[in-house]
């Protein structure tokens, strides 16, 4: 082909803008591809607390034989923090093709105490280190509450609302909660383990609670964890109000009836939110009925997978 030829064969195609291209078209994923949501377990849907604690390492032979992605190691369930347990538990889930998608640890700092806020700082940020030794990029993160309601039982009853301690309020709670998660996000960034502060009754209880937190902090390194059986009442639009700084999903699920309370969730609608928004990450499977954990488990697998 000739130049003159050439020319003329540029001509006849549709015009291409020659303006530089606006490169966040780039970094944000691109709305109309397929999800690519994967599907976790919880190791807590084998262990409520109660009796002998199921072995981590079962947890990760049970999500190899249902075919999911990965567990979200419940850190009260561990045998311990060695380095022998600790590298055991990554080989295992390495061969058996399970990513350790999140650990979940009890913390909490609503506390008029310098002492005991301290101590749940120190702990937050040993299980940050701990989640980097396991390579585990993900922490779920706490409020905490007032524990004015001693009985975890009770405090179900009571719809997971108390009282403030006598001579204080939400506030104090507040500004020591957002105090204390900065100090945690800082080291979080340092060893690149994303936070992630749950709708985990306390402060965390309402999306404006968990927003305020966040924005407080306005670090990439704090984001979400939707749990979708933390919000009791008109659950839908709270989920969806936090649904686009969400980072990690874990998914109630109630077979045999809830060990405290039971959610009618339709997981259909709650999913096509997460959709909606183009999120990418796991959903972890909650089981925490009081059928046999190894129906429950696989009962809510096949519900998830169906909207997948």
């Amino acid at each position: 082909m000739n130049r003159r030829n050439f020319t003329k064969s540029l001509a006849a195609l549709p015009a291409i803008s020659l303006i530089e291209p606006d490169h966040r078209a780039f970094v944000e994923p691109a709305r109309n591809l397929n999800s690519k949501i994967k599907l976790s377990v919880s190791s807590y849907s084998y262990w409520h607390f109660k009796g002998d604690k199921y072995p981590i390492e079962k947890v990760i032979d049970q999500a190899a034989r249902l075919g999911l992605d990965g567990i979200d190691v419940l850190h009260r369930q561990m045998d311990g923090e060695d380095a022998t347990y600790i590298n055991k538990l990554k080989k295992q889930a390495f061969v058996n093709g399970i990513a350790m998608t999140c650990l979940s640890i009890h913390q909490g700092f609503v506390f008029p105490d310098k002492d005991e806020l301290k101590k749940n700082i120190d702990h937050t940020i040993h299980c940050l280190e701990l989640a980097a030794k396991m390579g585990i990029p993900c922490m779920r993160l706490n409020t905490g509450r007032w524990n004015t309601i001693k009985s975890f039982d009770d405090f179900m009853k009571a719809r997971g609302q108390e009282p403030a301690i006598e001579g204080y309020t939400s506030e104090d709670a507040f500004k020591w909660c957002i105090e204390s998660t900065q100090i945690c996000t800082k080291r979080a960034e340092e060893l690149g383990v994303l936070l992630a502060l749950e709708n985990h009754w306390g402060l965390g209880s309402t999306p404006e609670g968990m927003l305020r937190i966040m924005k407080a902090i306005n670090s990439p390194w704090l984001q979400l964890l939707m749990d979708t059986g933390n919000f009791l009442e008109n659950p839908y639009s709270k989920l969806e109000t936090i649904a686009p700084y969400t980072c990690f999903v874990q998914a109630k699920t109630y077979y045999g009836g809830g060990v405290w309370y039971s959610l009618e969730l339709d997981y259909k609608r709650i999913i096509d939110l997460l959709k909606k928004v183009n999120y990418q990450g796991y959903i972890s499977i909650e089981f925490e009925g009081n059928e046999n954990a190894d129906s429950g488990v696989k009962k809510s697998v096949e519900l998830i997978r169906q909207y997948l």
